[in-house]
């Protein structure tokens, strides 16, 4: 299972870190990513963080201003968002996968098996 926390509302320019705790099945992962979905738009793939030597992957449209981490002491997986803008609203999902691929794939809704319910993400301008 896969719980996300940690949405709000915030204002441009502000900071949020969402929390995406992983247990059961889902723990023994290869992969954790942060997905979002803007009203009326697909989802897309934000960030990507492997179990093994925690290498991570970025979207463009965050780099520099997200970092996804990982606590394996706590089974919990991070995403910190900084510097947000009104583009970055929508509901934040984290989802996980047991498969192998590479880092080609991080991005691709497919590439995941278990998924956790949205936590909204609201920045105002």
């Amino acid at each position: 299972q896969l719980q996300a926390s940690g949405g709000g509302l915030v204002q441009t320019g502000g900071s949020l870190k969402l929390s995406c705790e992983v247990s059961g099945f889902s723990s023994d992962y290869f992969a954790l990513g942060w997905f979002r979905q803007a009203p009326g738009k697909e989802r897309e793939g934000v960030s990507c963080i492997k179990s093994r030597g925690g290498v991570t992957n970025y979207a463009e449209f965050v780099k520099g201003r997200f970092t996804i981490t990982k606590d394996n002491a706590k089974n919990t997986v991070f995403m910190q968002m900084n510097n947000l803008n009104p583009e970055d609203t929508a509901v934040y999902y984290c989802a996980s996968t047991s498969r192998t691929w590479n880092s080609g794939h991080f991005r691709s809704s497919s590439a995941y098996d278990s998924w956790g319910q949205g936590t909204l993400v609201t920045v105002s301008s």
